[in-house]
């Protein structure tokens, strides 16, 4: 069986390396464990903030275009005002009752426009009021949660610059120990620990049971696991398995 090194290594030798692996990433889990679910909080705190940004931004844009619609009725208004003042002039020149009620028609029409655009205005303060009423809530709801996003992060740094130059130690020594493992078996130590509820991919026997899934283990089989010839996994829970004896060494 090839290793990384240059040497082969026993069965022994290797389980020693999985079980030392098992025991340094076991301290950085208690490392993630004092951070708890702070980086989660932060994450989803920074994830609505920027949500919340983007509804900003689209209720400022409703405002800005209810604003434009506005101000092109107001001007709309005024062409219908100048209309009816133009039509209302040619009252006074016509030559016939045909035209007078043509031109009377047409003043009715601009009139009926005024007061559609006037509804329309009306309308769109009504929207536009509605939209800063929001945008305003947004905002108290932005400094609240940019708010509890400054305590949680200070949390965070505070607990990762206490713990940093240990972790870094612990990944650093990890690292090494990986080195003395062959590929394959590294592979599914970190598949085992990846499935493993606790992270334990590696356990040893206690009271005749398996340390991870706690089922009981056949007497052959334990012998097996004390003569450390072979790496035994438990046939209920897939962790590999090693003697209390081995275990204690640490």
């Amino acid at each position: 069986m090839s290793v990384k090194g240059t040497k082969e290594i026993s069965v022994e030798e290797k389980l020693r390396a999985l079980f030392d692996l098992q025991l340094v990433d076991s301290e950085i889990d208690k490392i993630k464990t004092l951070r708890g679910e702070l980086p989660l909080e932060v994450q989803d705190l920074e994830d609505e903030i920027a949500g919340l940004n983007t509804r900003i931004a689209h209720m400022q844009e409703d405002i800005r275009n209810f604003e434009t619609l506005i101000t092109g009725k107001k001007s709309d208004i005024e062409v219908s005002k100048g209309l009816i003042e133009r039509y209302q002039g040619q009252q006074e020149n016509v030559r016939n009752n045909r035209e007078y009620e043509n031109l009377s028609k047409e003043i009715e029409f601009q009139t009926l426009e005024i007061e559609l655009c006037e509804k329309k205005i009306r309308e769109f303060n009504a929207a536009a009021k509605q939209r800063r009423e929001d945008l305003e809530r947004a905002q108290e709801l932005i400094n609240d949660r940019s708010e509890d996003l400054a305590q949680k992060k200070s949390e965070l740094d505070e607990i990762i610059s206490e713990t940093k130059q240990e972790e870094e130690k612990l990944r650093e020594k990890a690292k090494q120990i990986e080195g003395k493992i062959e590929e394959r078996l590294l592979n599914a130590f970190k598949r085992i620990r990846k499935n493993a509820r606790n992270g334990l991919a590696v356990v040893a026997v206690e009271r005749d049971a398996c340390g991870g899934c706690f089922n009981k283990i056949p007497p052959q089989r334990q012998l097996d696991i004390r003569l450390r010839k072979k790496i035994i996994v438990c046939e209920y829970c897939g962790r590999i398995l090693i003697d209390q004896e081995m275990a204690s060494e640490k």
